[in-house]
């Protein structure tokens, strides 16, 4: 076996230029590199961007997008002790360029960035794990450094890196807030653990949260949305409170807030280690991806599947990622 059936990028646009095609699989590879027969992969706002505005690496083959994937290991290079054929596995690797992402048949992945799967849990599941799972943990436990009691706004709270983080805070023992746009979302992340749910459309959650904490303020807020709306969140926290994004640092308000406050502001972008080659810091991601599995096995996480497409609709997939409106992730069906 040389080749593999994937969605290959063809050029930077819509949807419509992801394409099935058979490529090379790649293996074998090095000694601690393991293949993964894949059952699923999930998809993530980053493979959009990607796919319209150009990956982080150059690609020396065929470019192919998706970071989760869930799977069965096929074969093990001869160093690997970590995992044997047969085993159920989880990771996040791949699509942003370089090494080709999870929108295949196969993957090639190093034994120290993979996460062994219960039986009790769905691909579907597990696919759509890894990295939203990764950004909320390095969010609120590691930058924030989130403790019991401390009262948590997280913005997007019904989207995928939102429902994870609502279930995080929850487990830390935190009283958590949340910013949704409808009744059904605000129903879903109350649901999931927060005890205030905010409609922005039709509520100013600055004042919101700042009547929810009696006047005090936030400890910690996750922003997902970035600009203004980080911009805004400002206010509404405490003296020394923790701003963590996802979407990049702005400037502070007129008012001098953030400074004034003295905030710390914090950025999460996942994505680094990969981009940067940083193995320590892969490896370390993976160790926040078995603690989630576990959770997961527990009942203590729950990962929502919105929609799943066949490989081959790719294409499909994506247009329904761009249309919004999202209360869980999409995942690719995979067949093998």
């Amino acid at each position: 076996m040389t080749v593999m059936r994937a969605v290959v990028l063809t050029a930077l646009g819509g949807p419509d230029v992801l394409q099935l095609r058979e490529i090379p699989l790649g293996w074998p590879r090095g000694p601690h590199d393991v293949l993964v027969r894949l059952r699923a992969a999930g998809l993530n706002p980053a493979d959009a961007y990607f796919r319209g505005a150009g990956t982080y690496l150059k690609s020396d083959g065929p470019c192919v997008l998706g970071h989760d994937g869930a799977g069965v290991v096929e074969v093990i290079g001869g160093d690997v002790t970590a995992v044997a054929a047969g085993d159920r596995v989880c990771f996040c690797n791949g699509g942003i360029g370089g090494e080709p992402g999870t929108y295949a048949e196969f993957a090639v992945v190093d034994e120290r960035q993979l996460a062994k799967l219960p039986e009790g849990i769905g691909w579907r599941e597990a696919a759509a794990l890894p990295l939203t799972a990764i950004t909320a943990y390095e969010a609120l436990y590691e930058r924030a450094r989130l403790a019991a009691g401390e009262r948590v706004l997280i913005h997007g709270g019904a989207g995928g890196t939102g429902q994870m983080a609502v279930q995080l805070a929850k487990l830390r023992g935190a009283r958590i807030a949340a910013t949704v746009s409808s009744a059904a979302k605000a129903a879903l992340v109350t649901a999931l653990g927060a005890e205030c749910a905010i409609d922005y459309r039709s509520e100013d959650f600055v004042a919101t949260c700042r009547g929810w904490s009696g006047g005090a303020g936030l400890d910690v807020a996750l922003d997902n949305v970035g600009g203004d709306v980080m911009v805004a969140t400002f206010a509404a926290m405490a003296p020394y409170g923790r701003v963590v994004t996802l979407m990049g640092t702005p400037a502070d308000d007129a008012a001098m807030t953030a400074y004034n406050s003295n905030l710390s502001i914090h950025n999460v972008m996942m994505l680094t280690p990969m981009w940067r080659r940083l193995k320590p810091q892969l490896y370390r991601q993976a160790g926040i991806i078995r603690q989630a599995v576990a959770w997961l096995a527990r009942g203590d996480l729950e990962v929502r599947i919105e929609a799943a497409f066949p490989l081959a609709e790719a294409a499909s997939a994506h247009r329904r990622l761009e249309a919004g409106g999202l209360a869980g992730k999409i995942v690719l069906d995979i067949s093998g």
